[in-house]
């Protein structure tokens, strides 16, 4: 079974274009290193929840748009090999205070397909 990484992030709306430039090169590194697929997608039917929702979920705020991405792989084995050559390849070294989004309210995760076609 397919193993999956996913992430949900509040991206201030004023710099989507910053983001869209970090998305399209983790996009270009992930798949030259293997991965299967790679897709970040930004909110256009996500209300905001009485109790959950993905805007709460990454505390966004009003001039926040949320973006929720995934990255497939074979299994959790490929998955880790990716990653691994991912953080070594000298494209993904960048000062995290240059990151335009606040990286602290990012929710991520790795997961193991349980229904797939």
């Amino acid at each position: 079974m397919s193993y999956v990484d996913g992430f949900i992030l509040a991206i201030p709306k004023n710099n989507m274009d910053a983001y869209r430039k970090m998305a399209e090169l983790g996009c270009q590194v992930w798949m030259d290193h293997g991965a299967l697929s790679y897709l970040e997608s930004v909110a256009d039917d996500v209300p905001y929840g009485e109790l959950t929702s993905f805007p709460r979920a990454v505390m966004a705020k009003d001039d926040e748009t949320v973006v929720f991405a995934w990255i497939t792989y074979r299994d959790r084995a490929h998955r880790d090999e990716v990653n691994a050559k991912v953080m070594a390849d000298d494209r993904m070294k960048f000062d995290p205070a240059d990151s335009p989004f606040d990286m602290k309210r990012m929710i991520y995760g790795g997961f193991s397909a349980m229904v797939e076609s």
